[in-house]
């Protein structure tokens, strides 16, 4: 082969096979390293295809959840709900908190089923990542940081709508609302603690035979029935108590509760709630990370 000339004539060398490969290292480096944002600019970026689903469900949901418990249901209700320590709250703000948590899990039972199993089996865009300088447990990332910023603006929208409906800090209640807000993130983390055992078992899928659907009916409608979500847990017969007990939700409704109307704080079992949701959550991800290296080196 003959050596490329310069413009003005002057023969150049060519590469050496050394210093065409450190090149391509040099040129991979960027994406190693901030490849979980490249991942999850395009996660972003599809989600445009349903974005009107995504915006329509975080801000048409609270609001006939809260105007129906509100105006209907509430105004039923008229024996308020105690909370500990002798205080009482109306219905609708017991309510409240626990509506916020569903909504970012029911976001996180969307993201990480069907999405999942479309990047390795039908799409196939994980292995397209995978190809390139990004690395599998980036691909994981990328996921659950999308995944997580839906759920983020889910849970914001749902916090606006029960702090429009006067669902946060009643004054009868407490006097300062500087803690409501934390529920939005213990929202989030409910989400990934629900997401990301379930992100894991989507990885695990080569097809899908009804599993999730099996998941919604059998998992989550069982979870949002008996956690404590319409009525405190303790009303329900102790051979039922134990489904809030293990139920991710359960322990952020509780987490949520002291965050918007300044539920009884006992430290202990807000170690125990904290712990649980993060266990589930890191355990998960754990778990993903590592079914989405062995399914991408095949």
């Amino acid at each position: 082969m003959t050596p490329p000339e310069e413009p003005g004539g002057v023969v150049t060398a060519m590469p050496t096979l050394d210093e065409l490969r450190a090149e391509a290292i040099a040129g991979g480096r960027k994406p190693r390293r901030f490849g979980s944002w490249y991942a999850t600019e395009h996660m972003l970026r599809a989600m445009r295809a349903y974005g009107w689903t995504i915006v329509v469900g975080a801000l048409g949901q609270p609001l006939v959840y809260l105007f129906g418990l509100a105006v209907g249901l509430a105004a039923l209700i008229q024996q308020p709900i105690p909370v500990g320590d002798g205080r009482t709250v109306p219905y609708l703000v017991f309510v409240a908190p626990a509506l916020l948590m569903t909504a970012t899990i029911a976001v996180a039972s969307e993201e990480f089923t069907y999405p999942v199993m479309a990047g390795f089996k039908w799409r196939r865009h994980f292995y397209g990542f995978n190809a390139s300088a990004l690395s599998s447990p980036q691909v994981a990332n990328a996921v659950t940081i999308a995944a997580s910023a839906r759920m983020l603006f889910a849970g914001a929208a749902y916090y606006l709508f029960i702090w429009a409906f006067g669902a946060v800090f009643p004054v009868e209640t407490v006097p300062s609302p500087a803690t409501g807000w934390m529920a939005v993130p213990v929202g989030v983390l409910a989400g990934l603690s629900f997401g990301m055992p379930l992100m894991a078992y989507a990885a695990s899928l080569e097809d899908d035979r009804g599993q999730f659907a099996l998941v919604q009916r059998f998992i989550f409608m069982p979870m949002f029935l008996f956690s404590g979500t319409f009525y405190p847990l303790a009303t329900l017969p102790l051979w039922l108590q134990w489904i809030g007990w293990i139920s991710p939700l359960w322990h952020a409704t509780e987490l949520g509760r002291m965050a918007t109307f300044g539920g009884p704080v006992d430290v202990g079992a807000l170690v125990i709630h904290l712990s649980y949701l993060l266990v589930l959550a890191v355990g998960g991800y754990v778990a993903a990370r590592r079914i989405f290296t062995r399914r991408l080196a095949k």
